[in-house]
């Protein structure tokens, strides 16, 4: 199969259009790395449309999303991530939901992510604050699958919006339940992915439904 390689160019942040013909409608917002300490890989983000999913290889940080996939209300949101090439220390991957603004500096959103360890969290971004806050620390859990002896792992993710209650779903299993109030974001907005510095993963299934 062809591959149609889509790159964007990283600045501190930097978003961009993927191109149509490979990923329709789909944007890219890369975050750089500000720490001397754990920087940055080199080259551009690459992210294709493959398989019926896509395929992310980000030596920098980034947010993928379309417009289209915007919900509000009750709604779930799910992918499956299978990581392809683990980094040499921890970084995390999964979805994103009720963004807004996610092409400027007001950006909003929050995000439930897995990481090789078996650690899954739970983060909001807010334009009144610089850093991400957590909403669920990061968390051990047997049911977040770590990489085998060929390096790849295989995690399905879920969130489940159903009235004032949100699921965090991983491999089937509801690994935490929050009241929405409590989330310190609202839940309606726009769907997608993140996918964390020096990691590769392809994403299949993703997919928000009523």
């Amino acid at each position: 199969m062809k591959r149609l390689i889509l790159v964007a160019v990283v600045a501190l942040f930097a978003i961009a259009p993927l191109a149509a013909q490979s990923a329709k409608g789909w944007m890219v917002r890369a975050d750089r790395s500000t720490s001397a300490s754990d920087p940055d890989g080199a080259g551009d983000i690459k992210f294709m449309a493959m398989g019926g999913g896509f395929h992310a290889i980000n030596p920098t940080a980034a947010v993928y999303w379309n417009p289209a996939n915007t919900a509000s209300g009750n709604y779930t949101v799910k992918g499956s991530f299978k990581l392809l090439k683990p980094s040499g220390h921890v970084n995390y991957y999964g979805l994103v939901l009720g963004g807004s603004n996610l092409d400027n500096e007001k950006q909003a959103y929050l995000y439930f992510l897995v990481a090789q360890n078996g650690m899954w969290m739970i983060s909001r971004r807010t334009p009144d604050a610089p850093r991400p806050v957590a909403v669920a620390p990061k968390t051990a859990n047997d049911v977040v699958a770590k990489p085998g002896a060929d390096g790849t792992s295989v995690n399905a993710l879920e969130v489940r919006v159903a009235g004032d209650k949100v699921d965090f779903v991983v491999n089937g299993t509801v690994v935490h339940s929050a009241p929405k109030a409590d989330l310190g974001i609202t839940t309606d907005g726009i769907a997608g992915l993140r996918v964390n510095h020096l990691l590769e993963v392809m994403i299949t299934g993703f997919e928000v439904t009523k």
